[in-house]
């Protein structure tokens, strides 16, 4: 849930006791977000085989910008995200397509340098290398202005039943996520990234920053509810299946959908903690669904009460997301939480996918029943389809011009 460093040193003991524990503190900090979002560490795949068995790298290594895929998507969830859209001249000229392409070779240049030992003094001010990922995506009004190679059928997402959108918070031709282990790092990075993007015509659409409690390594992160939010995300084989395009050239690609979510966490604290178990289908206390014992059962969305009632009701949140109504698919979720002011507080769910019709299915089935609707309002919203990682050496972006 979002904090910062500094870089000083003196000869007085007491002072460098205090830096001392500063850095002790920042050292466990970093291993600590290294846990978060462990279960991804199995998507990262051949361009992440370097990182050692448990896909984490050292508490003090940077993570690298270069690979086959994002290392926004492969790398472990960090502590702090900032979300932030731009918007290009809308026209479909020659001279647009070269302008999306200067940007992303300076949003190449520049997240790399920010990922590792940057030339700002900002980021290395105490002489290590930020803990930083970044995700660069396009969206689909861009993407068929410009005619780009993009996969068959990416579209806007549709409106859906109690939507209740800001235009100025959703959509967008590009779309950057940064995440690290500070909001420092983000402020920095965002900046220089919008400096890139402003010198290649792009203009600023929407920003926002969210942030994960503190979680123990290799537990799931909780949402401002207090449930366990991620637990049933894929494992490597399905993410190849339901994440990741498929075999050719968006097989390193996958899709983002964002959702800004407004949530009643006052409203829903009031309620007995068997109406929320209910509501979720899951304890809030293990993240058990209520036919399992262990966060990681399946639910069982079969078994029923001696009177004939489902154990998990037909209105439960986890009911209706499940992937047995999709023939199996999963999204891969890394959401964060934001509080922005005290009655605008909540979710911004991220969750990826190789065809946002999976989402649409799952929320169009939410709209209509789902126990949490009263303490949910759906705010903002976007779609990009997100690109494959640049090599060293190369851009990202290299195979929009086919």
């Amino acid at each position: 849930m979002p904090t910062g460093s500094e870089n000083a040193t003196s000869s007085n003991p007491s002072a460098a006791s205090g830096v001392g524990r500063r850095r002790a503190l920042l050292a466990a900090g970093a291993a600590l977000a290294a846990g978060v979002g462990a279960t991804v560490a199995d998507l990262a795949g051949k361009d992440r085989t370097d990182r050692g068995t448990t896909g984490a790298p050292p508490p003090e290594a940077p993570i690298p910008f270069h690979g086959v895929r994002q290392a926004g998507l492969t790398a472990p969830q960090l502590p702090a995200t900032k979300l932030l859209a731009f918007d290009l001249p809308a026209a479909a000229t020659p001279a647009d397509r070269e302008a999306l392409r200067s940007l992303l070779a300076a949003w190449t240049r520049t997240l790399a340098a920010a990922a590792g030992p940057s030339a700002d003094p900002r980021l290395r001010a105490d002489g290590r290398a930020p803990r930083l990922t970044s995700l660069v995506g396009l969206g689909p009004g861009l993407a068929a202005r410009l005619a780009l190679a993009v996969p068959a059928g990416f579209a806007e997402l549709p409106p859906f039943p109690g939507d209740r959108l800001d235009e100025a918070r959703s959509g967008g031709d590009l779309l950057l996520q940064l995440c690290a282990a500070d909001p420092w790092t983000l402020a920095v990075v965002a900046e220089l990234a919008t400096t890139a993007a402003r010198g290649a015509g792009a203009v600023p659409r929407w920003a926002q920053s969210g942030f994960l409690p503190p979680t123990a390594p290799g537990t799931t992160p909780r949402n401002l509810f207090g449930f366990k939010d991620g637990t049933a995300n894929p494992d490597g084989d399905q993410a190849r299946q339901w994440v990741w395009g498929p075999p050719g050239p968006h097989e390193n690609a996958t899709v983002l959908v964002y959702r800004r979510i407004r949530m009643d966490t006052a409203a829903f604290a009031a309620l007995a903690e068997e109406q929320q178990n209910l509501a979720m289908g899951r304890r809030i206390g293990d993240g058990a669904p209520l036919t399992g014992t262990a966060e990681r059962d399946e639910p069982d969305l079969y078994a029923k009460h001696p009177d004939g009632a489902y154990v998990i009701p037909n209105t439960a949140h986890v009911r209706l997301t499940g992937p047995r109504l999709d023939g199996g698919a999963r999204m891969l979720r890394r959401g964060y939480s934001y509080d922005d002011a005290p009655g605008d507080r909540g979710l911004l769910f991220c969750a990826f996918v190789r065809d946002a019709a999976q989402f649409t299915r799952v929320q169009n089935r939410l709209a209509e029943r789902d126990a949490l609707n009263p303490f949910l309002e759906h705010n903002a919203s976007a779609v990009a389809y997100v690109l494959p990682g640049a090599p060293e050496g190369g851009t990202l972006g290299d195979r929009l011009w086919a």
